[in-house]
């Protein structure tokens, strides 16, 4: 078994077991598209011409939760130098996090999200393009929360540090998530709004490894 494949599955290991795992994630999710409508008086009407952006403001907020703790206890206990010191590139490792981070936290979210979504108002046909948006924009949320995970490397208060970093890069994912169910509802094809959510999952994939792993040598230096 290759250095790579070890280092991902116990990165899989410590997401799932690390602060309740999805659990938290999908919980807070859920608790988010409740109150929602309780915030929001509980019109049907209101909430359906904004069911698609809350859901996907809920899905970002929710990504964030397990954040904290993605690089942060490898610091801590020595094993980020021992990774650091070992075969397989820094590059590599950051994108073994967020690819760890995207199956046990993302996937989760994915199918928690038509759900949330039908919850807020949208309609049931619109389930499947909901959990497939959340599932693409899920893997851009793991790489940039990679990124901002490892900016906040050392700090005092990381967990506030990694929000303040990557509430502005998931800006473009909700955006382009919530403009695919806004085109669905119109009886318009989703496909170019889904497509700026691949080109920004793809670029994140270009280049969170690559600042991710200078500022991991930044942190440890």
């Amino acid at each position: 078994m290759s250095g790579l494949s070890i280092l991902f599955r116990r990165e899989l290991a410590l997401v799932w077991s690390g602060g309740g795992g999805p659990l938290l994630a999908c919980g807070f999710f859920l608790c988010l598209t409740v109150l929602v409508p309780l915030a929001a008086g509980g019109d049907p009407a209101g909430l359906r011409s904004v069911a698609g952006s809350m859901a996907w403001l809920a899905l970002a907020l929710s990504s964030i939760l397990s954040l904290e703790r993605l690089l942060e206890r490898d610091l801590e206990d020595g094993a980020l130098d021992l990774i650091a010191l070992g075969p397989v590139p820094l590059e590599l490792v950051i994108m073994a996090k967020a690819k760890a981070q995207w199956l046990a936290v993302g996937w989760p979210l994915a199918l928690t999200a038509p759900v949330a979504a039908i919850t807020l108002g949208l309609s049931p046909a619109l389930a499947p393009l909901v959990g497939l948006s959340a599932l693409i924009g899920g893997l851009g949320f793991a790489l940039t929360g990679a990124l901002g995970a490892a900016l906040a490397l050392g700090s005092k208060r990381g967990g506030l540090l990694i929000a303040v970093v990557v509430l502005p890069l998931f800006i473009p994912p909700v955006v382009f998530g919530a403009g695919a169910l806004e085109r669905a509802t119109n009886s318009l094809s989703p496909v170019p709004a889904l497509a700026l959510l691949t080109a920004y999952v793809l670029f994140a994939a270009v280049i969170a490894p690559f600042a991710g792993a200078a500022a991991i040598r930044n942190a440890q230096g």
